[in-house]
């Protein structure tokens, strides 16, 4: 039983290590009591709030205790303008102008299972007996408003799922002008905060820093969730580690505009929040309408870092991701782009999958150009028909001629996107998302579809399942190349203009539920000039996501490192591509870009006909290889082992479920003269068992026992590097981008 509550005045969530705590307090508000490492139940937590013993602040509310203020109090959902003067998590507009509230409890209930959210993505249960919500009904008499505050408690993780729903139980609309998710108030403010921040080609890097004083805030208003800011927000311990101290983690499922705060107020206590962005929104509210905020997936772990990561990535594979390819092992594909880009034809694409076929390669995509008059980036998105000129019997011959290459066919396409310079603009120029007295921003010589319109919604559904039956393509990389600017629809009135960014996100779900759902057994992979859309949002309606624009695997290394603090490594697309690298123009050893980029949704970005041979035969046993380990990659537990942005050297390991086998990389990104030995802590394995590990010094193979307490406690010797003086037969790393992946088998179970 994950919730218990006490004489409708305290609710107690107990997860597998976590426990929450809410209280009613006098005023008919919700105290935010406790939230963190499990505890025992019990009647009566109000002792963990004490009041003080004289008056704190504005203690404005005609109670019999003169030191109450809502001030100073750790609120469960606080509202402005009655003594809290903290960023609030909801504000209303009602028609006279006024923008209180004060929403007091009524009454509660708890379901088994979870209800899914009209419209939104969100986690889901598989069993009813498996989770439980509590849902607390508070109601603003004046306003004529109910809000239901939702908490899904699973009973064997260390999670709480949270969202609200807000119903206009009068008859006069109001406005809403903030609605967030989640927030929540903790006692202190000793923490470090984390955060994914970047830009295109360096997304998802690890920013961490003491809290300070007053607030620090992280969103995006492009429309996207952006690259600048991942919808996610960590607080540690100071002395949290990867794999020790304690750390909450709060993420957004929603691919829109978003915002995540943490404040620190003048009593030290700490304030985090996230959920729609409140700038440039407002959504009216009629008579008998609701609205559902996105869902916010709030995280603890005593385990340090790793713990709320592998939290993280078991929801979101077992209960986020659905469809055939939920739990498959994912193809070996090699994508065309930075092979040919526009210059190609049937005869250049059937030669690519042949040669890829002789490799191993498993799929086969077909990137952007395939369509009528696709040269360059500046015409024909919106007209998904192919491009005779290019290939003349049309898409689905194409796509027979490369299954007979036996690999799969894929094909890319950006379907939110339209041209200037296309026949759907010719006949549709109202369809665009602009302001039609305003200079317009062609943003990458393209503009946005209007997704609050249905019959741009309908068209994108259609047109994209006919390019799906003509080439029964196995797989989709749907692409984003632009963030929204010049936001106005014509399909709203004046008043209601702060509405198009929220409803231009449900326009995009619904069509992403229409076609996955047509085509269920299709891998869908979303890109968004690369990372620009990378959240679990997304995530629900495609199982993995084009981590970066980037390939370059020295940028790599950061990248991954830091989108595995939330995402999977199954949702991760990760590629080797050709060097000097089309992002950097770097070079990298051809075994340090394949040990990068085996972590995650494998394949290549390059022409295969133009290595040579020493090449293609690493390139093929490189494939062979990962192919042999490719479930353990993708869907084992994933520890962090070593920073690259702490060091000058990289590791990460995934250790099966059993225990029994795991699988360890090190990256060494520069060489150091006169190097001193390294050995690194490993992690998740069983401390009695006895694993085996092989390694090889130039054409010496050596093979080693170690237990596993021995290689988390001691740790594992990295083989030597050069040292600056003679490069012997036992040198194992000479050089600059040097790494080493090795594998652990138990041979004696614990």
């Amino acid at each position: 039983m994950p919730i218990f509550v006490h004489d409708s005045r305290q609710f107690h969530l107990q997860g597998r290590n976590v426990s929450y705590v809410i209280r009613l307090l006098d005023n008919g508000q919700l105290e935010q009591t406790y939230f963190g490492k499990k505890v025992a139940d019990r009647s009566d937590f109000s002792g963990l709030a004490p009041l003080p013993a004289e008056p704190l602040g504005n203690a404005n509310f005609p109670l019999k205790d003169s030191s109450f203020s809502l001030e100073w109090t750790r609120q469960e959902y606080p509202s402005f303008g009655t003594s809290d003067f903290r960023e609030p998590a909801l504000q209303l507009t009602e028609s006279i102008g006024s923008r209180l509230s004060h929403f007091t409890f009524s009454a509660y209930d708890i379901v088994k299972g979870k209800p899914s959210l009209a419209g939104l993505p969100a986690v889901y249960a598989e069993a009813e007996d498996e989770c439980e919500t509590l849902n607390i009904t508070l109601e603003d008499d004046i306003l004529n408003a109910r809000l239901i505050l939702s908490y899904t408690v699973f009973h064997d993780r260390d999670v709480i799922l949270r969202h609200v729903e807000l119903t206009n139980t009068g008859k006069e609309s109001f406005s809403i002008n903030r609605l967030m998710s989640a927030s929540i108030d903790l006692p202190h403010s000793d923490f470090e905060r984390i955060q994914l921040d970047g830009a295109w080609i360096r997304e998802r890097h690890l920013n961490r820093a003491k809290l300070q004083p007053g607030l620090h805030v992280i969103d995006s208003k492009k429309g996207v969730s952006s690259s600048w800011h991942n919808p996610f927000l960590a607080l540690c311990s100071p002395d949290t580690s990867e794999n020790e101290g304690e750390a909450i983690g709060l993420n957004l499922i929603y691919s829109g505009n978003f915002r995540a705060s943490v404040e620190v107020d003048t009593y030290d206590t700490t304030r985090l929040m996230i959920g729609l962005n409140p700038f440039d929104f407002s959504w009216t509210l009629g008579s008998g309408e609701s609205f559902q905020t996105p869902e916010a997936v709030l995280v603890y772990s005593a385990s340090g870092l790793n713990g709320i990561s592998q939290s993280f990535h078991s929801l979101y594979q077992d209960r986020l991701i659905r469809g055939a390819w939920k739990t498959k092992e994912r193809p070996v594909l090699l994508n065309n782009w930075e092979a040919t880009y526009f210059d190609f034809d049937e005869k250049k694409l059937v030669s690519l999958a042949d040669s890829a076929s002789d490799l191993g390669i498993e799929l086969f995509v077909l990137d952007d150009g395939w369509f009528e008059g696709r040269n360059n980036d500046k015409t024909s998105l919106g007209d998904w028909t192919a491009d005779l000129k290019k290939l003349p019997e049309g898409l689905g011959s194409l796509a027979d001629k490369v299954r007979e290459k036996k690999v799969s066919f894929g094909i890319w396409v950006e379907p939110e996107m339209i041209s200037e310079k296309s026949r759907l603009y010719e006949t549709h120029p109202e369809w665009v998302l602009r302001a039609p007295h305003r200079p317009h921003t062609p943003g990458r010589h393209q503009m946005v579809l209007d997704l609050t319109k249905q019959d741009v919604q309908d068209y994108i559904i259609e047109e994209i399942c006919k390019v799906l039956e003509e080439s029964n393509a196995s797989y989709v990389k749907w692409d984003m190349n632009r963030t929204l600017t010049e936001v106005y629809s014509d399909s709203l009135p004046a008043d209601r203009q702060g509405e198009v960014l929220h409803r231009y996100t449900l326009g995009l779900y619904r069509v992403l539920d229409a076609i996955t759902s047509r085509f269920p057994d299709v891998l869908f992979e979303s890109c968004a000039s690369g990372g620009n859309r990378f959240d679990p949002g997304m995530l629900y309606y495609m199982p993995q996501t084009w981590t970066s624009d980037n390939t370059d695997a020295v940028e790599r290394l950061k990248i991954q490192y830091g989108t595995s603090l939330v995402y999977p490594v199954s949702s991760m697309g990760a590629h080797v591509s050709a060097v000097p690298n089309h992002q950097t123009g770097r070079v990298t050893p051809l075994d340090f870009r394949f040990h990068v980029a085996m972590f995650g949704a494998f394949g290549y970005e390059l022409d295969p006909e133009k290595m040579n041979p020493a090449d293609r035969q690493a390139v093929a046993k490189q494939i062979e290889r990962f192919k042999s380990e490719r479930g353990l990659l993708q869907f084992g537990t994933f520890y962090r082992l070593l920073s690259p942005f702490e060091s000058n050297d990289t590791a990460w390991m995934t250790v099966s479920k059993d225990q029994s086998e795991a699988i360890v990389a090190f990256y060494r990104v520069l060489a150091k003269p006169n190097s001193s030995m390294k050995r690194i802590r490993l992690a998740g394995l069983h401390p009695e068992s006895e694993y085996e590990v092989e390694w090889q010094e130039g054409s010496r193979i050596h093979t080693r026992t170690y237990f596993g307490d021995e290689l988390m406690n001691i740790g594992w010797q990295v083989p030597p590097f050069y040292n600056g003086t003679v490069k012997t037969a036992h040198t194992h790393f000479y050089g600059d981008f040097q790494s080493a992946v090795w594998k652990f088998r138990e041979v004696k179970k614990g």
